[in-house]
């Protein structure tokens, strides 16, 4: 089915884009961790993650098109007097052979620099893709995220709201990344086990299909490895080095603590040992060369573990609202008349 295009909103475009891309900065004052290299021209926008624009989309039929969808805006910004002739975007969410062509985005009437088309694009994917210029085919030059294919060939990558594919953690490490988070949240709790039994089992199965769709395809209780491993692929992308580090530390720590079960299978004392050193900062066996605070790891992680777990679920984590049920069972809470349709009763919000 070919993609759907959306009417251009230029005053939408430049809402979304100045703040971030109007600067002619030439330092690299936003390569937070080094996560660029020394000459990557991303290193001096502020908050490149932000791009391509993944949005809310609400189509005539709103009800369906909150639910399944993602308006997606492909920006290309040019501070050159010299504005290209053709700016077009090509990729896995079309026929690749298919290059769709950006818009010149103007304000009062003059050109902008800025180039922008809006797709319509279903939730829980993964695309890459490349900008044609002047029938040159580039990388996007401000997104972050890039994907190596089997052929070698380096592509940009976006992903839309509810992904539950992994971008950044390796299997292993969310593994290991999962039962860390058990003993950070509530919910590997017995008490906490049985309520999210009740929560999820309990739906009737139009319930199940409709609104917690994605929730089944958690390995973990509520998402949050999923929402740590989104977190890690655009807004804290500097902090990945830190995972990487940490858990390629803790895998080995494990191995040397009992070297017959694989990390992710140790028995639940030896995470609680593990956590308890972390938090106090003394952990036996810790490499400090290389990464000289386990205790800040763990204040990271904690913060990543709690927002996952209560925050929108189209974030990746707290899948079907069953964090914000379990607060709303033990306060008052009444969560889903704030949240848009299927999840909640809200009929303005649009999520």
């Amino acid at each position: 089915m070919q993609v759907k295009i959306l009417d251009t909103d230029h005053q939408y475009i430049l809402n979304h884009c100045t703040k971030y891309l109007a600067r002619s900065n030439t330092d690299i004052r936003h390569n937070y961790n080094n996560q660029f290299g020394a000459s990557d021209p991303r290193g001096r926008i502020c908050e490149a993650w932000r791009f391509p624009i993944i949005d809310s989309y609400t189509g005539k039929d709103t009800q369906e098109s909150i639910v399944d969808y993602n308006r997606v805006t492909f920006i290309y910004f040019s501070l050159s007097s010299d504005l290209p002739n053709f700016v077009g975007v090509t990729g896995t969410f079309d026929k690749l052979y298919n290059v769709i062509a950006l818009n010149e985005i103007k304000f009062l009437g003059e050109s902008t620099g800025y180039y922008a088309v809006t797709l319509v694009i279903p939730k829980g994917e993964v695309h890459t893709y490349k900008f044609v210029i002047d029938n040159q085919v580039i990388l996007d030059p401000i997104n972050p995220q890039q994907k190596v294919l089997n052929n070698g060939q380096t592509w940009s990558q976006f992903f839309t709201h509810q992904s539950t594919d992994l971008l950044s953690l390796q299997s292993w490490e969310a593994l290991v990344l999962e039962r860390l988070t058990d003993h950070i949240l509530p919910f590997r709790t017995e008490e906490g086990q049985r309520f999210l039994d009740f929560y999820y089992n309990s739906l009737d199965r139009q319930s199940k299909d409709n609104q917690f769709l994605y929730a089944y395809k958690f390995d973990q209780s509520i998402g949050v490895v999923n929402f740590i491993d989104k977190l890690l692929t655009k807004e804290e992308r500097h902090h990945l080095i830190d995972y990487q580090i940490c858990l390629d530390i803790i895998d080995k720590l494990l191995r040397q603590r009992n070297r017959f079960i694989e990390p992710g299978l140790m028995s639940k004392e030896m995470y609680a040992e593990l956590y308890d050193q972390m938090f106090i900062g003394d952990v036996p066996g810790w490499n400090y060369s290389r990464y000289q605070s386990p205790k800040y790891f763990l204040q990271l992680l904690r913060r990543h573990s709690f927002t996952g777990a209560f925050s929108h679920p189209k974030y990746g984590g707290n899948a079907g609202g069953a964090g914000w049920a379990y607060l709303a069972e033990r306060y008052p809470f009444n969560w889903r008349q704030s949240v848009e349709a299927p999840l909640g009763t809200n009929p303005d919000y649009r999520g």
